[in-house]
């Protein structure tokens, strides 16, 4: 009897799932062909990030490849280009070599109006902006006013920042810019102390601290 009542059992179910089937089938079918075609796109999308990523590299040496050969106006050009249409870290890397080349040429205005941008680009990487802000005070170390230099860099002279130990010495060059020479043996003296910072540095440091203190 046990037997009998399993067939019905398996019968009726048999019989369910048809409906079930028959009415709902479809959906399943839909919703299968959705999850291909959505990792089909996933797949595709990834191939294609990959692939402007690679052609935004290549764009990127050539440009590099075009300064080393002295094409700095050719080089630029690129530079700018991909500052305005590459993504992530090449629009960042072209928009700090595109603002180097202008301060190469002599164009001090263009090039900080780059590096300036740069630094206010919310979206950018904080440790290139940080750069570009260093970069910016090297440039207007050489014809601006040692206070502007002193106030660009300040917010980098913080133990906390990576760049601390250059952005210190930017401002002990801006202090001998200034004519403060006990101002500047103090930076450089700072920086000698500190333990973190590059050897060479130091190293530069401690040097200009001695000559200072003559």
């Amino acid at each position: 009897m046990s037997d009998i009542f399993q067939e019905i059992d398996e019968e009726l179910r048999r019989e369910n799932f048809a409906k079930l089937w028959q009415r709902y089938g479809i959906y399943v079918i839909g919703l299968a062909v959705l999850v291909v075609l959505a990792v089909a796109a996933v797949v595709g999308w990834r191939a294609y990030q990959l692939r402007i990523h690679q052609v935004e590299g290549e764009r990127y040496a050539l440009a590099l490849d075009l300064a080393h050969q002295g094409k700095d106006k050719d080089a630029a050009e690129v530079f700018d280009e991909l500052g305005h249409q590459a993504r992530g870290g090449h629009a960042t890397l072209a928009r700090l070599e595109e603002a180097a080349l202008k301060a190469k040429s002599g164009d001090a205005k263009d090039a900080l109006a780059l590096y300036d941008a740069l630094i206010a680009d919310g979206a950018a990487d904080p440790a290139y902006r940080d750069l570009a802000r260093l970069m910016a005070a090297q440039e207007e170390l050489k014809s601006g006013e040692p206070q502007a230099v002193m106030a660009r860099v300040a917010p980098l002279t913080s133990s906390t920042s990576p760049w601390h130990a250059t952005a210190l010495e930017m401002t002990a060059l801006a202090q001998l810019k200034a004519g403060n020479k006990t101002e500047a043996r103090a930076v450089y003296q700072r920086i000698a102390d500190d333990l973190t910072a590059p050897q060479g540095l130091r190293a530069r440091a401690a040097e200009m601290t001695a000559a200072l203190a003559e």
